[in-house]
C-alpha cells in the first residue's frame, strides 16, 4: 500500500465556523495521506468533526487554513471548472441514500451521466452495467418507494459509481440499516474497492464497520486527529483516549463494561489477541500456572481484516504483587495491555 501513490494529502487542515460574532474549531492543524487503492477509515463520536472533514475532500466545505492535495492538486486554488472536473472523480454515498422519489431506479443511476452530458444510449447502457455491479439490474423499473434500505443503498452505490470515479466517500453510509444489511453493504464495497482499484473512504462512529473493512483508520476527537494507523495495529495497541474509548467491547463509541468492577478503584486492563492466541485458553492456564486469577468483566472476538481478534476487560488481583504476576503472565505471551482504570 505504501508503494500506491497518494490520492489525498492534507497539511495542517482548520476549520473555522463564524456565527454571530462567535468561532467554533471544527478541525485543527490535521495532517495525513490516503492512498491509491486502500480503504481508509474515518471514525469518532458524534460531533467529532468527521462528517466535516470528508466534506472538506471535496470542497464542498472550505478550509480555514492549511492544504488539501487531490493527486497533487491543491484542491483550494482550482478555479471553478478545474473543480467540477476534479469532483468527477470524487463520488459519495450518504446515510439518507439521497435518491429521487419520483425517478425509476435506472433514471436515478443516469443522473451524474446526465449532468456530464453523456449521451442517452450510452447513460442507460452505463446505468445497466453499475446496477448489475450492485446486483440490482432487476429492479432497474422500480422506485425506491418500492425498495428496502438494503437496496436503496445499492442503488445510490451503483449511481456513485457511474461516473468511473476514483474515489467514493461513504459518509455514515450503513448507519441506516440493520446489521445483516451492513454486512452485505460492507462486502459489496470490499468487492468493488477489489475489483475496481477504486480508493474508499469510510466515515463511521462504529469500530465494527472499522474492523470489518478498512486497511487504515484516522480517529477524529474534538476536530483533532488523535490517532492514525493500520486498522489491526490500532486495535490491538491503541496510544490515544479516544481510540481505547471507541474499542470497548460490543464496538459501539458508547458502550460500557456489562459487568461492575468489585470496587471504584479497582485496577482494570483490556487485553487484544490475535492469530493463535485468539484460540489459546489463556485465562484458565493463568491460574494452573500462576495460582492467580482475574475477574472478567466483557469479552469478545470478531474479525479484523480476514484475521480472528479478542479482547477481554479484566480486574486484576488487589494484592500489587499479584497483580504483577498477572501481568507480566499476560505480556509473556505476547498479548497487548492497554489501561482502562
Amino acid at each position: 500500500m505504501n508503494d500506491e501513490k497518494k490520492v489525498y494529502e492534507l497539511k495542517n487542515v482548520t476549520k473555522i465556523y463564524k456565527n454571530d460574532n462567535k468561532e467554533f474549531t471544527a478541525l485543527k492543524d490535521i495532517s495525513l495521506d490516503i492512498h491509491e487503492g486502500e480503504i481508509f477509515g474515518i471514525i469518532g463520536m458524534s460531533g467529532a468533526g468527521k462528517s466535516t472533514l470528508v466534506r472538506t475532500l471535496n470542497r464542498l466545505e472550505e478550509i480555514y487554513e492549511g492544504e488539501i492535495r487531490f493527486f497533487g492538486e491543491d484542491l483550494g486554488k482550482l478555479a471553478p471548472k478545474e473543480l467540477r472536473k476534479a469532483r468527477q472523480s470524487i463520488s459519495m454515498i450518504f446515510q439518507g441514500f439521497n435518491l429521487l422519489m419520483q425517478k425509476t431506479v435506472i433514471e436515478n443511476v443516469m443522473i451524474p451521466l446526465k449532468i456530464a452530458k453523456i449521451p442517452r444510449a450510452e447513460r442507460k447502457k452505463t446505468a445497466l452495467d453499475m446496477l448489475k455491479v450492485v446486483g440490482l439490474e432487476d429492479k432497474k423499473n422500480s422506485y425506491p418507494a418500492q425498495l428496502s434500505g438494503g437496496q436503496r443503498q445499492r442503488v445510490a452505490i451503483a449511481r456513485a459509481l457511474a461516473s468511473d470515479p476514483k474515489v467514493l466517500l461513504c459518509d455514515e453510509a450503513t448507519s441506516a440499516l440493520d446489521p445483516k444489511i451492513t454486512e452485505e453493504i460492507l462486502e459489496l464495497l470490499k468487492e468493488i474497492n477489489r475489483t475496481r482499484k477504486l480508493t474508499v473512504i469510510i466515515i463511521t462512529h462504529e469500530m465494527s464497520v472499522v474492523e470489518k473493512i478498512c486497511d487504515r483508520v484516522a480517529i477524529i476527537e474534538k476536530g483533532v486527529l488523535a490517532e492514525i494507523g493500520n486498522v489491526t495495529e490500532v486495535f490491538t495497541s491503541p496510544k490515544s483516549a479516544a481510540a481505547k474509548y471507541l474499542l470497548l467491547p460490543n464496538g459501539e463509541a458508547d458502550s460500557v463494561n456489562p459487568f461492575d468492577a468489585s470496587s471504584t478503584d479497582s485496577h482494570i486492563v483490556r487485553i487484544a489477541f490475535d492469530g493463535q492466541s485468539a484460540n489459546e485458553p489463556f485465562i484458565s492456564n493463568l491460574v494452573e500456572e500462576t495460582g492467580r486469577k482475574v475477574n472478567i468483566l466483557s469479552a469478545n472476538t470478531k474479525s479484523v481484516g480476514g484475521i480472528g481478534f479478542g479482547q477481554m476487560v479484566v480486574e486484576l488481583p488487589k494484592d500489587e504483587e499479584d497483580s504483577k504476576v498477572v501481568l507480566d503472565y499476560f505480556r509473556g505471551k505476547g498479548l497487548s495491555i492497554v489501561e482502562v482504570s
